[in-house]
């Protein structure tokens, strides 16, 4: 607001005509000696000392509601986006994740499921770390790995500091045309230990299902059962970087594709580990292959440290199995709790 004209109250003129005269304001302690009583006294204004001048206050102008404000916000940020997509100014790591892609596209996709199909609650967050490498490990159940997208949703959205998870993916990911380029862009890899290695020592959080297809293809009788892990690779990977290891336990994914047949024949043929058959695929088609809608929880245990471990500890087989066989342990351990306290598979 531009300054106020300072008018003094003394003044011989008034803000609205130039020439007319007012009466001189005084407090009682200032009247004049044989002035006329015809003259009123004139209190002084609350919170001012006599005599002093003022300053004629104009009405503050009001903020005007921005109509659309955040539209024509959310419209400029887009086409930013696409005109960066279009010039090909954004980055891309040594792996090929596109972290703007990932946070503004895949996950804005993949959220409506997290949050209103499955209603995933996530417990435990505060014990994936702040900053620094951690390996995050996790069951593996479903038929369809919506387990990893899911896990990733959770930890980006939940922890304070909207970590993402890079995830090691089996090679028949990455062999699958278009799934092959969005596993890349938001950050997955190959499930090997020189990528794990060198993403933990940069940093970064990475999640691991080491039952691999045992678990995510095994059948409805079977749930909540863990396969075996595996070598215990993900134990030597994490005592190589010296970072902990997060176990992780998810429960609501084993009911979403009842998988109660393995077409193995026609798996071969098409080169897959298995071909499912469950209660609506392929009886109903296209319409089968929608998941049911249930409840899903996903709980981070308390980490185990491996810095405190010698370098040569990672050649150690007797303690990688034993470590495995510990994170393995808590993982079902917990998986037995939350179905427990499970109310229905639904709800």
């Amino acid at each position: 607001m531009a300054d106020a004209k300072v008018i003094p109250f003394d003044d011989d003129r008034s803000r609205t005509g130039a020439g007319k005269v007012v009466p001189r304001r005084r407090g009682a302690s200032g009247r004049r000696k044989g002035e006329p009583a015809a003259v009123r006294e004139v209190a002084p204004l609350p919170g001012q000392q006599d005599h002093e001048p003022t300053a004629a206050r104009e009405p503050e102008p009001r903020e005007r509601p921005q109509a659309g404000g955040g539209l024509d916000r959310r419209i400029a940020g887009g086409l930013a986006f696409l005109r960066r997509r279009l010039t090909g100014d954004y980055d891309v790591d040594e792996f090929g994740y596109d972290k703007e892609l990932t946070d503004q596209v895949l996950m804005s996709l993949v959220r409506p499921l997290y949050e209103k199909y499955f209603r995933v609650e996530v417990k435990g967050i505060e014990n994936i770390p702040a900053d620094g490498g951690a390996l995050i490990v996790a069951n593996h159940s479903g038929t369809l790995p919506l387990d990893g997208v899911m896990m990733q949703v959770a930890v980006h959205d939940n922890h304070p500091q909207n970590r993402h998870l890079r995830l090691l993916a089996a090679d028949l990911v990455f062999m699958l045309p278009v799934v092959n380029e969005l596993a890349r862009k938001a950050g997955h890899t190959l499930a090997c230990a020189e990528d794990a290695q060198r993403l933990l020592e940069q940093g970064e959080l990475v999640g691991v299902m080491p039952e691999g297809f045992k678990g995510i293809g095994k059948p409805f009788s079977e749930r909540y059962k863990l396969q075996r892990f595996g070598r215990g690779g993900f134990v030597s990977t994490a005592l190589r970087a010296g970072t902990p290891i997060v176990p992780c336990s998810i429960v609501g994914a084993e009911e979403i594709y009842p998988m109660i047949g393995n077409a193995k024949t026609l798996a071969r043929l098409l080169g897959f580990p298995y071909f499912p058959i469950t209660p609506t695929f392929p009886w109903l088609g296209p319409l089968g292959a929608v998941p049911l809608p249930t409840k899903w929880t996903i709980q981070f245990g308390e980490p185990i440290p491996t810095d405190g471990f010698p370098p040569e500890a990672a050649e150690d087989p007797m303690l990688m199995f034993n470590l495995t066989d510990q994170v393995r342990e808590q993982i079902q351990h917990t998986l037995y709790k939350l179905l427990v306290q499970r109310r229905s598979v639904f709800f």
